[in-house]
């Protein structure tokens, strides 16, 4: 039995323009939640021994114990998260250049690759939601609107 085919109501430019929105949306959002989660959970150590992901040579230059640089690490996820809250098209680069230096670690440690090939796609993702934040199609849930 053939389905009847509804007609389109709406313009291929507007939907497009509406996809390109949601995915906006989307990523905006998880990028404000995964590193204010992240974040929160260097201080409460839910998730994972987080020190077990830091390269002996970072540790080595880093002021203060393992834990202590995890906890600064938190820090600035949560306000890289934030950042993304607020200024997406800002924080979507640094959310990107802070994935960059979490993959240079894991990789440098010569394990963890399959986390350091996840945080690559996350990082993609990153410069995806910069981009977006400057689309037109995404005008009025960018930059200046944080509802």
């Amino acid at each position: 039995m053939a389905h009847p085919r509804l007609p389109v109501t709406v313009t291929q430019g507007h939907d497009d323009a509406s996809r390109a929105r949601r995915a906006f949306l989307l990523l905006r959002t998880v990028f404000t939640v995964a590193p204010i989660v992240a974040g929160l959970d260097k201080f409460l150590g839910l998730l994972t021994n987080w020190e077990q992901y830091l390269a002996p040579w970072v540790d080595a230059i880093t002021p203060g114990s393992a834990h202590q640089a995890m906890l600064a690490v938190g820090v600035v996820e949560i306000l890289a998260g934030v950042l993304v809250a607020v200024r997406p098209r800002l924080g979507g680069y640094v959310v990107a250049v802070w994935l960059t230096g979490i993959i240079v670690n894991l990789v440098s440690t010569g394990a963890y690759l399959d986390v350091a090939l996840r945080d690559f796609g996350l990082l993609v993702a990153a410069l995806a939601l910069a981009q977006l934040a400057t689309s037109p199609a995404v005008a009025g849930t960018a930059e200046h609107d944080v509802r």
